[in-house]
């Protein structure tokens, strides 16, 4: 049997992707506006409370 190595931890900065709230992106409202390479995106929470983004 192999001895695996114990994984060695990283600091939280270099592998956490960016967080955002969602509220902040819509200004406490339900819609948000997002644009990637001159393409329009949508944001939308739900009355659920999900979130759904459309082109």
């Amino acid at each position: 049997m192999q001895d695996i190595p114990a994984p060695t931890a990283l600091p939280l900065n270099a592998t956490q992707a960016p967080v955002h709230q969602a509220l902040s992106l819509t200004k406490g409202g339900t819609v948000a506006h997002i644009t990637l390479e001159g393409q329009l995106y949508v944001l939308r929470i739900t009355k659920g409370g999900k979130l759904i983004l459309t082109k």
